[in-house]
Protein backbone atom coordinates (compact mmCIF):
# COMPACT_ATOMS: atom_id res chain seq x y z
CA UNK A 1 0.00 0.00 0.00
CA UNK A 2 1.37 3.92 -0.87
CA UNK A 3 1.93 5.83 2.27
CA UNK A 4 -0.25 8.40 3.20
CA UNK A 5 1.33 11.91 4.28
CA UNK A 6 -0.58 15.04 5.85
CA UNK A 7 -0.06 18.43 6.67
CA UNK A 8 -1.17 18.80 10.24
CA UNK A 9 -2.31 21.97 10.04
CA UNK A 10 -3.67 22.10 13.60
CA UNK A 11 -0.07 21.61 14.94
CA UNK A 12 2.26 23.91 15.84
CA UNK A 13 5.52 23.47 17.62
CA UNK A 14 8.06 24.90 20.76
CA UNK A 15 11.25 24.97 20.67
CA UNK A 16 13.04 24.64 24.61
CA UNK A 17 16.95 24.93 24.96
CA UNK A 18 19.59 25.84 27.24
CA UNK A 19 21.46 23.85 30.21
CA UNK A 20 18.21 23.65 32.06
CA UNK A 21 15.89 22.35 29.39
CA UNK A 22 15.53 18.90 29.96
CA UNK A 23 14.91 19.19 33.95
CA UNK A 24 12.89 21.95 33.33
CA UNK A 25 10.58 19.95 31.62
CA UNK A 26 11.01 16.87 33.23
CA UNK A 27 9.46 18.17 36.62
CA UNK A 28 6.60 19.52 34.67
CA UNK A 29 5.27 16.50 32.45
CA UNK A 30 3.94 13.08 32.65
CA UNK A 31 7.00 11.64 30.33
CA UNK A 32 10.61 11.00 31.20
CA UNK A 33 12.27 14.09 29.57
CA UNK A 34 15.68 13.72 30.84
CA UNK A 35 16.01 9.95 29.40
CA UNK A 36 14.65 11.36 25.81
CA UNK A 37 17.44 10.78 22.98
CA UNK A 38 18.10 13.57 20.44
CA UNK A 39 15.72 12.29 17.26
CA UNK A 40 13.52 10.15 19.95
CA UNK A 41 9.67 10.87 19.99
CA UNK A 42 7.37 10.44 23.45
CA UNK A 43 4.05 11.39 24.34
CA UNK A 44 3.31 13.42 27.15
CA UNK A 45 1.22 15.91 28.42
CA UNK A 46 0.87 19.11 31.34
CA UNK A 47 -1.07 18.42 34.01
CA UNK A 48 -3.00 20.79 36.47
CA UNK A 49 -1.85 20.74 40.11
CA UNK A 50 -5.15 18.74 40.64
CA UNK A 51 -4.28 15.86 37.78
CA UNK A 52 -5.78 17.34 35.14
CA UNK A 53 -5.29 18.01 31.38
CA UNK A 54 -4.26 21.23 30.49
CA UNK A 55 -2.29 19.81 26.81
CA UNK A 56 -0.98 17.12 25.17
CA UNK A 57 1.72 17.29 23.47
CA UNK A 58 5.06 15.52 21.72
CA UNK A 59 8.18 15.62 22.90
CA UNK A 60 11.03 15.45 20.09
CA UNK A 61 14.70 15.59 21.53
CA UNK A 62 17.49 17.19 20.11
CA UNK A 63 21.18 17.64 21.04
CA UNK A 64 20.67 21.17 22.64
CA UNK A 65 16.97 20.79 23.97
CA UNK A 66 13.60 19.64 23.19
CA UNK A 67 10.71 20.45 20.45
CA UNK A 68 7.06 20.56 21.74
CA UNK A 69 4.47 19.46 18.99
CA UNK A 70 1.60 21.05 20.47
CA UNK A 71 -2.29 21.68 19.17
CA UNK A 72 -2.01 25.18 17.54
CA UNK A 73 -4.21 27.04 19.36
CA UNK A 74 -3.55 25.93 22.33
CA UNK A 75 0.82 27.38 21.78
CA UNK A 76 0.81 30.47 22.87
CA UNK A 77 -1.22 28.88 26.12
CA UNK A 78 2.13 26.79 26.40
CA UNK A 79 4.26 29.27 26.01
CA UNK A 80 2.72 31.38 29.18
CA UNK A 81 2.00 28.40 31.53
CA UNK A 82 5.84 27.55 30.98
CA UNK A 83 7.10 30.87 31.23
CA UNK A 84 4.92 30.99 34.47
CA UNK A 85 6.92 28.06 36.18
CA UNK A 86 10.50 29.13 33.99
CA UNK A 87 11.10 30.92 37.80
CA UNK A 88 15.35 31.14 37.49
CA UNK A 89 15.32 28.48 35.28
CA UNK A 90 17.82 28.62 32.37
CA UNK A 91 16.24 27.76 29.27
CA UNK A 92 14.69 29.75 26.42
CA UNK A 93 11.34 28.99 25.27
CA UNK A 94 10.83 30.37 21.41
CA UNK A 95 7.80 29.10 18.78
CA UNK A 96 8.72 27.61 15.39
CA UNK A 97 7.63 27.69 12.25
CA UNK A 98 8.18 24.28 10.36
CA UNK A 99 5.44 22.19 9.71
CA UNK A 100 4.15 19.24 11.30
CA UNK A 101 3.57 16.22 8.67
CA UNK A 102 2.19 12.43 9.70
CA UNK A 103 2.54 9.70 7.39
CA UNK A 104 0.65 6.31 7.76
CA UNK A 105 0.23 2.95 5.82
CA UNK A 106 3.40 1.28 4.15
CA UNK A 107 7.14 2.97 4.29
CA UNK A 108 6.85 6.07 5.92
CA UNK A 109 10.70 6.72 5.35
CA UNK A 110 12.19 9.35 6.85
CA UNK A 111 9.16 9.82 9.65
CA UNK A 112 9.69 9.22 13.52
CA UNK A 113 7.25 6.07 14.56
CA UNK A 114 4.09 7.87 16.95
CA UNK A 115 5.17 6.47 20.20
CA UNK A 116 1.16 6.28 21.38
CA UNK A 117 0.21 2.80 19.65
CA UNK A 118 1.10 0.71 16.57
CA UNK A 119 -0.25 1.08 13.38
CA UNK A 120 -0.81 5.37 13.68
CA UNK A 121 2.53 5.35 11.15
CA UNK A 122 4.96 8.45 12.35
CA UNK A 123 5.48 12.32 12.41
CA UNK A 124 8.16 14.57 10.92
CA UNK A 125 9.26 18.13 11.78
CA UNK A 126 11.48 19.13 8.64
CA UNK A 127 8.72 20.41 6.08
CA UNK A 128 10.36 18.21 2.95
CA UNK A 129 7.63 15.45 2.94
CA UNK A 130 5.24 15.98 -0.24
CA UNK A 131 1.34 16.03 1.29
CA UNK A 132 -0.55 13.72 -0.52
CA UNK A 133 -3.81 13.53 1.91
CA UNK A 134 -5.68 15.91 4.16
CA UNK A 135 -5.52 16.41 7.74
CA UNK A 136 -8.77 15.14 7.86
CA UNK A 137 -7.63 11.68 6.64
CA UNK A 138 -5.36 11.60 9.11
CA UNK A 139 -8.06 12.28 11.67
CA UNK A 140 -10.18 9.46 10.22
CA UNK A 141 -7.08 7.16 10.46
CA UNK A 142 -6.30 8.10 14.06
CA UNK A 143 -9.62 7.67 15.28
CA UNK A 144 -9.37 3.82 13.19
CA UNK A 145 -7.06 3.04 14.92
CA UNK A 146 -9.03 4.66 18.47
CA UNK A 147 -6.54 6.82 19.92
CA UNK A 148 -8.27 10.02 21.07
CA UNK A 149 -7.43 13.32 19.78
CA UNK A 150 -6.67 16.40 21.41
CA UNK A 151 -10.07 17.81 20.42
CA UNK A 152 -11.40 15.06 22.72
CA UNK A 153 -9.62 16.60 25.67
CA UNK A 154 -11.54 18.74 27.76
CA UNK A 155 -9.32 21.25 29.28
CA UNK A 156 -8.69 21.46 32.55
CA UNK A 157 -11.15 18.39 33.35
CA UNK A 158 -10.61 15.25 31.82
CA UNK A 159 -7.73 13.34 33.58
CA UNK A 160 -4.96 11.79 31.61
CA UNK A 161 -5.63 8.32 32.28
CA UNK A 162 -9.70 8.79 31.26
CA UNK A 163 -7.81 9.68 27.68
CA UNK A 164 -5.76 6.54 27.40
CA UNK A 165 -2.54 8.02 28.28
CA UNK A 166 -1.33 5.51 30.24
CA UNK A 167 -2.19 3.40 27.29
CA UNK A 168 -0.59 5.07 25.45
CA UNK A 169 2.88 5.62 26.56
CA UNK A 170 1.81 8.89 27.81
CA UNK A 171 2.42 8.47 31.33
CA UNK A 172 5.81 7.56 33.01
CA UNK A 173 4.96 6.57 36.53
CA UNK A 174 9.14 5.18 37.79
CA UNK A 175 10.05 9.10 36.99
CA UNK A 176 8.81 10.69 40.07
CA UNK A 177 7.04 13.71 40.59
CA UNK A 178 5.52 15.95 37.84
CA UNK A 179 2.37 18.58 38.13
CA UNK A 180 -0.64 16.19 39.12
CA UNK A 181 1.36 13.12 40.07
CA UNK A 182 -0.57 12.47 43.17
CA UNK A 183 -4.05 12.18 41.80
CA UNK A 184 -2.82 10.49 38.61
CA UNK A 185 -0.84 8.10 40.40
CA UNK A 186 -3.06 7.17 43.04
CA UNK A 187 -5.87 6.48 40.17
CA UNK A 188 -3.09 4.40 38.33
CA UNK A 189 -2.16 2.25 41.77
CA UNK A 190 -5.80 1.78 42.93
CA UNK A 191 -7.08 0.90 39.42
CA UNK A 192 -9.83 3.53 40.37
CA UNK A 193 -10.59 4.50 36.60
CA UNK A 194 -14.13 4.30 36.33
CA UNK A 195 -14.36 6.17 32.53
CA UNK A 196 -11.77 5.59 29.25
CA UNK A 197 -12.24 7.00 25.92
CA UNK A 198 -13.07 4.37 23.49
CA UNK A 199 -14.03 4.34 19.92
CA UNK A 200 -17.67 4.04 19.17
CA UNK A 201 -19.77 3.50 15.89
CA UNK A 202 -23.81 4.18 14.56
CA UNK A 203 -25.25 4.91 11.35
CA UNK A 204 -25.00 8.56 9.61
CA UNK A 205 -23.09 11.72 10.96
CA UNK A 206 -21.87 12.62 14.18
CA UNK A 207 -23.80 13.59 16.86
CA UNK A 208 -22.08 16.54 18.36
CA UNK A 209 -19.47 16.77 20.85
CA UNK A 210 -21.61 16.02 24.07
CA UNK A 211 -23.91 14.31 23.02
CA UNK A 212 -24.94 11.14 25.98
CA UNK A 213 -24.71 8.04 25.24
CA UNK A 214 -27.26 5.76 27.09
CA UNK A 215 -27.45 2.24 28.04
CA UNK A 216 -31.19 1.98 28.48
CA UNK A 217 -32.21 5.21 30.42
CA UNK A 218 -28.84 5.30 32.08
CA UNK A 219 -26.33 7.78 31.39
CA UNK A 220 -23.12 5.44 29.97
CA UNK A 221 -20.97 9.09 28.69
CA UNK A 222 -20.83 11.63 25.98
CA UNK A 223 -19.67 11.71 22.53
CA UNK A 224 -16.33 13.73 22.10
CA UNK A 225 -15.30 14.40 18.40
CA UNK A 226 -16.24 11.81 15.05
CA UNK A 227 -17.21 11.80 11.83
CA UNK A 228 -19.71 9.61 9.61
CA UNK A 229 -20.27 6.52 11.11
CA UNK A 230 -17.41 6.96 14.07
CA UNK A 231 -16.49 8.87 16.74
CA UNK A 232 -15.16 8.99 19.99
CA UNK A 233 -16.43 8.90 23.66
CA UNK A 234 -15.88 9.34 26.89
CA UNK A 235 -17.31 6.11 28.47
CA UNK A 236 -18.28 4.48 31.58
CA UNK A 237 -17.01 1.18 31.76
CA UNK A 238 -19.48 -0.26 34.27
CA UNK A 239 -22.18 0.62 31.55
CA UNK A 240 -20.50 -0.85 28.02
CA UNK A 241 -22.83 -4.62 28.49
CA UNK A 242 -25.94 -3.60 26.71
CA UNK A 243 -27.57 -2.16 24.06
CA UNK A 244 -26.22 1.69 23.96
CA UNK A 245 -27.74 4.31 21.94
CA UNK A 246 -26.81 8.43 20.84
CA UNK A 247 -29.82 10.23 19.73
CA UNK A 248 -31.91 7.37 19.60
CA UNK A 249 -29.60 5.70 17.35
CA UNK A 250 -27.46 1.75 18.37
CA UNK A 251 -24.10 2.59 19.03
CA UNK A 252 -21.34 -0.28 18.98
CA UNK A 253 -18.35 0.35 21.32
CA UNK A 254 -14.78 -0.87 19.16
CA UNK A 255 -11.94 -1.89 21.95
CA UNK A 256 -8.99 -1.16 19.92
CA UNK A 257 -5.44 -2.87 20.15
CA UNK A 258 -3.76 -1.17 22.55
CA UNK A 259 -6.25 -1.99 25.30
CA UNK A 260 -6.28 -5.46 26.32
CA UNK A 261 -9.54 -5.68 28.33
CA UNK A 262 -12.79 -3.13 28.97
CA UNK A 263 -13.06 -3.84 33.06
CA UNK A 264 -15.03 -1.62 35.32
Amino acid sequence: MPTHIAHLSSRALIRVTGPDARPFLHNLLTQDVEGLAAGELRFAALLSPPGRMLFDLFLLGQDDGVILDVAADRREALTQRLAMYRLRADVAIEALDTPVMAAWIGDADGFITDPRASGLGGRRYDGAATPDATEADWLAHQLAVGVPASGDVVIDKTYPIEADLDLLHGIDFQKGCFVGQETTSRMWRRGAIRNRMLPITFDGPPPAMGAEVLNGDLRAGEVMTGREGNAMALLRLDRLDGALTVEGRPVSVRRPAFLPEVTA
